[in-house]
């Protein structure tokens, strides 16, 4: 019998850029065999490659298993796996509602998750509650790797250390959840660094990969290649901006990227995007006022493009409290405007640094 996510694969991988995270069930998945049966269950042939490799590219890891959680975190401890799986629903709640946990916590789209079970009835209700979701049949997963969807074009160095910077996170989330005081407070304990810096080429690869990853916090939703990228950081018409953090956890990598078209008195902000990881730190903030006070130094108009759709509704708010004003609409596009007399300090509890 064939699925009807089977026969939908071939579409769904067209209709996605790409999978964000891979999710598994084990039993008879991740593993031979039925744990709570048989506490000698054995890895699947090929599945530790399968993990290392979707790991290296960038692809994070979750786990959605009905077990129960003490003796299945025991045994992928034992097989040494645990900690390639971030956020493991191990619970006796349906599929859909561990793979809507596992979204949540890693603040990504449903349709960036591929869901990996051997039970045709656990696929089907999660395509039915979740339709955004890639199934895939456990027979299927020796194929996964050779899936376009599953095939970053670059492997950057953010891509190879992504379910790393993702641990520090969880230790960042932890420590705030028992910091007692003020969130500026805490974000003052982190030891911030924020650098902005011309895009060179090796940043370019990194570049485009934010384009097609960021969803949630891209101005405009426009995706460039490298070749595209790279005219615009060699043209005198245009400044490709990106920007990187560090705290005291560790890197989070390059996380921004500004895209500006430069006209001898207008300048016009053509995509901002920053990761998603980074939404409470404040540094959105900071990159656009960075590009206002260059606005102002050189004495030019300053316009933004903003492109609504369904998820980027944060980057409207973003431009509003910088103080942009909507002075046209085109279609599905607003252009916006600031006059730059309201341009604030970067925040107290960050270490600014400008590399031209």
């Amino acid at each position: 019998m064939i699925s009807i996510q089977e026969q939908d694969l071939n579409s769904k991988q067209k209709d996605q850029k790409f999978i964000k995270c891979v999710v598994w069930d084990l039993d008879n998945t991740l593993w031979d065999g039925v744990l709570l049966e048989d506490k000698e269950v054995s890895l699947r042939k090929n599945i530790i490659n399968l993990i290392h490799t979707l790991d290296n590219r960038g692809i994070l890891q979750s786990i959605a298993s009905k077990n129960d959680a003490a003796t299945t975190i025991a045994k992928l401890e034992e097989f040494g796996l645990t900690e390639y799986f971030l956020y493991p629903q191990i619970n006796w709640n349906s599929k859909a509602s561990s793979l809507q946990e596992i979204a949540k916590l890693l603040n990504i789209g449903m349709d960036a998750i591929a869901f990996i079970d051997d039970q045709l009835f656990e696929l089907e209700e999660v395509q039915f509650s979740c339709p955004q979701i890639l199934c895939i049949n456990a027979d299927k997963i020796n194929y996964i790797l050779d899936m376009p969807i599953m095939n970053p074009r670059f492997i950057t160095e953010d891509s190879r250390i992504r379910r790393l910077m993702y641990i520090s996170d969880i230790e960042r989330q932890n420590a705030e959840k028992e910091f007692v005081g003020a969130t500026d407070e805490f974000l003052a304990t982190l030891n911030m660094n924020f650098t902005i810096s011309s895009a060179q080429e090796e940043d370019l690869q990194r570049a485009e990969e934010l384009t097609l990853r960021t969803n949630q916090l891209n101005t405009t939703g426009y995706t460039y290649s490298y070749d595209e990228l790279n005219h615009f950081r060699q043209s005198k018409k245009h400044k490709l901006l990106i920007a990187s953090l560090e705290d005291k956890y560790g890197s989070y990598g390059k996380i921004g990227l500004i895209l500006i078209e430069c006209q001898p008195k207008l300048w016009t902000i053509k995509l901002l995007l920053m990761s998603c990881r980074v939404m409470s730190r404040g540094v959105g903030t900071i990159m656009l006022n960075h590009v206002m006070s260059l606005g102002k130094s050189n004495n030019v108009r300053l316009l933004a493009e903003f492109v609504p759709n369904d998820r980027n509704r944060m980057m409207y708010i973003s431009y509003k409290f910088a103080g942009f004003n909507e002075i046209e609409k085109n279609g599905n596009s607003v252009i916006f405007e600031n006059n730059l007399t309201r341009i604030q300090a970067v925040p107290g509890y960050v270490q600014f640094q400008v590399i031209d």
